[in-house]
């Protein structure tokens, strides 16, 4: 490559680093922040067990006061359930950014915020909101308003432990804050019968096969830590049955374990992420995966032999995600070269084309050699992505969206040099 040419092309690569890192580094994980802390750790094992960091880190414009463990020890002693825990810490999730120099320069020296509790809908009047104040002496107080607008000024600004303006601030504060609402006993939420919710949705044909195959358990147990299911509307089932019928009873599991994912995707989720996702059927041996795309509002799930589109949301309320979707997902385990011909009638027909001439001698061997897959590509290369967009290439993770922009771009400029 020519001297001139190589320095545009790592010109070129040094832009579309730069432009990648600046789209990402908006994205938060709070669990990965608090992990660095060791006194936090109580706090970050409860924001989990809540359910809280998946809200917190799908949030812009957010601040978390984290307390030590010692704080969390003096609040777990009081014998609070877990969903009346998840008020208390949510009263301590601000929806508003507020870095230390923020705190120390309120405009009048004290403001009201709203926190995560009053968006849950469960704090009464002003209950779910905060008030700072900010001393003279550089001290700063934080108290819960109770459901008349008043409020008792219970807990203080420590230190900053981590600040990504404007996106999310973590802050440490010495007390949890007392809030009668928020510490009021908590009824569990209605269990949920997932049977029921997709026969009332068009999905009763999936709902038999979750219970023919003893796959009910295996998806109720997954409920708590998160589930996301795409249930196959009961057309796409009875178009499907002939093939359905020719599988293994542990054929027939696999499949269905194949539709649900062990974490819950928001609808938010799957339109703003693309790349492979296991499922409750993926193990040790086999991937068990398919493919999540978005173009717009549409999602689509792709396996090597099948795509499908999301065509409704039956429940998308942590921890589970439900949805319907066209056809029946085939994974390549099952079905190896069965679905080509289904997967070719999806695309679009391709208008007839002149035969190409036919190339000799050595333009006609590079051209051959050009097009022969490699045997690192394939599998290997589709293994290495991953649910949340990234995959490797070269030396590093690159996430896939915007290098559709980004790799078009870089294409134009290089066949210009």
């Amino acid at each position: 490559m020519p001297a001139t040419m190589q320095v545009q092309c790592q010109a070129l690569i040094g832009a579309l680093t730069l432009s990648f890192l600046f789209i990402f580094t908006g994205a938060h994980n709070i669990t990965r922040i608090l992990a660095k802390h060791p006194e936090f750790s109580t706090f970050n094992h409860y924001l989990t067990i809540t359910h809280l960091a998946a809200d917190i880190n799908r949030r812009q414009t957010i601040t978390v006061c984290a307390v030590d463990n010692s704080a969390m020890s003096d609040l777990l002693s009081k014998g609070y359930s877990v969903y009346t825990l998840r008020n208390i810490l949510s009263l301590h999730v601000f929806a508003d950014y507020f870095g230390a120099k923020k705190l120390h320069q309120l405009a009048g020296g004290s403001v009201t915020t709203s926190s995560m509790f009053q968006a849950s809908g469960t704090a009464s009047g002003t209950s779910g909101y905060v008030n700072i104040t900010d001393f003279k002496g550089g001290k700063v107080a934080f108290g819960a308003l109770d459901d008349t607008g008043d409020y008792k000024l219970t807990s203080s600004f420590i230190k900053t432990v981590q600040e990504m303006p404007y996106n999310i601030s973590v802050i440490q504060v010495s007390h949890i804050m007392a809030s009668p609402d928020a510490e009021a006993p908590t009824a569990p939420p209605a269990a949920i019968n997932l049977t029921s919710l997709m026969s009332e949705q068009e999905c009763k044909a999936f709902s038999d096969l979750l219970i023919a195959t003893k796959s009910l358990s295996i998806y109720n147990q997954n409920l708590e830590g998160g589930l996301t299911v795409f249930c196959p509307s009961d057309a796409a089932i009875e178009d499907f049955m002939p093939k359905y019928k020719n599988l293994t009873a542990e054929g027939k599991q696999s499949l269905v374990l194949f539709h649900a994912c062990p974490i819950y995707q928001s609808m938010q989720n799957l339109k703003s992420n693309n790349g492979l996702i296991n499922t409750l059927a993926t193990d040790g041996k086999s991937k068990y995966d398919f493919d999540i795309q978005n173009d717009g509002q549409a999602v689509t799930l792709k396996t090597r032999l099948v795509r499908a589109t999301v065509t409704g949301t039956l429940k998308d309320q942590e921890p589970l995600a439900l949805y319907k979707i066209n056809k029946v997902l085939q994974p390549r385990e099952l079905f190896k070269g069965v679905g080509e011909k289904d997967d070719e009638a999806d695309s679009p027909a391709e208008s007839p084309k002149a035969a190409p001439k036919k190339k000799k001698g050595k333009a006609a061997a590079k051209e051959a050699d050009a097009d022969a897959p490699s045997p690192d590509t394939d599998d290997s290369e589709a293994a290495d992505q991953t649910a949340s967009g990234a995959f490797w290439i070269g030396s590093g993770w690159w996430m896939t969206a915007g290098m559709g922009l980004g790799l078009s771009v870089g294409a134009s400029v290089l066949l210009s040099v």
